[in-house]
């Protein structure tokens, strides 16, 4: 099996990282792969903002505790209220992803990107998980703040986040496989 379908057979949501920060040579590795997923009329239309700094991402954490205690859907209000719970799973680096609203397709175009940099941190080692739920932050009454606080270019929208740091410990349980998801026309 060559080294990318090993990477991405590999690859499991990492829920807990080491202290220690990620190098820059592999956070540009990373980031370079996202520049390099297919988009919509090629239009690149999505925007990376790297976080490292602890209190920002204990902020947006406790913003996004305070913002999910009130939306109607039970497991978000359950990881809301468990004062345990951070949703980055205090990892040293967090990438935000943003598109460009103007796009034809920029939500499609930020999750692709959102793969390939997913992909890549395993290739390197590196543990990643994709938080969905930073969506929550971005759409609360704190959104223009915080987009102006990680200077979010004003056209777009952040749709997810990307956690990033050295892994615990190895994820070897592989979840079972849907494979029946799948019909040919001949």
């Amino acid at each position: 099996m060559n080294e990318t379908l090993r990477s991405i057979q590999n690859r499991r949501s990492c829920r807990e990282y080491l202290t220690a920060q990620i190098k820059v040579d592999e956070l540009e590795t990373i980031l370079q792969a996202g520049f390099y997923a297919p988009s919509a009329h090629n239009e690149q239309s999505w925007h990376f903002t790297v976080i490292q700094n602890q209190n920002t991402l204990n902020e947006l954490n406790n913003d996004f505790k305070e913002v999910g205690k009130n939306v109607d859907d039970n497991f978000i209000k359950q990881v809301a209220n468990d004062e345990k719970f951070h949703i980055f799973y205090h990892s040293p680096t967090v990438i935000i992803v943003s598109g460009d609203q103007k796009a034809i397709l920029p939500q499609v175009d930020c999750a692709a990107a959102t793969e390939n940099m997913l992909i890549a941190a395993e290739s390197l080692g590196i543990g990643s998980c994709w938080i969905g739920l930073a969506y929550w932050i971005f759409s609360s009454d704190k959104a223009a703040d915080y987009k102006k606080v990680l200077n979010i270019p004003e056209a777009f929208i952040p749709y997810h986040a990307i956690t990033l740091g050295y892994k615990k410990s190895e994820m070897t349980k592989v979840p079972e496989r849907k494979l029946d998801k799948i019909n040919y026309i001949k």
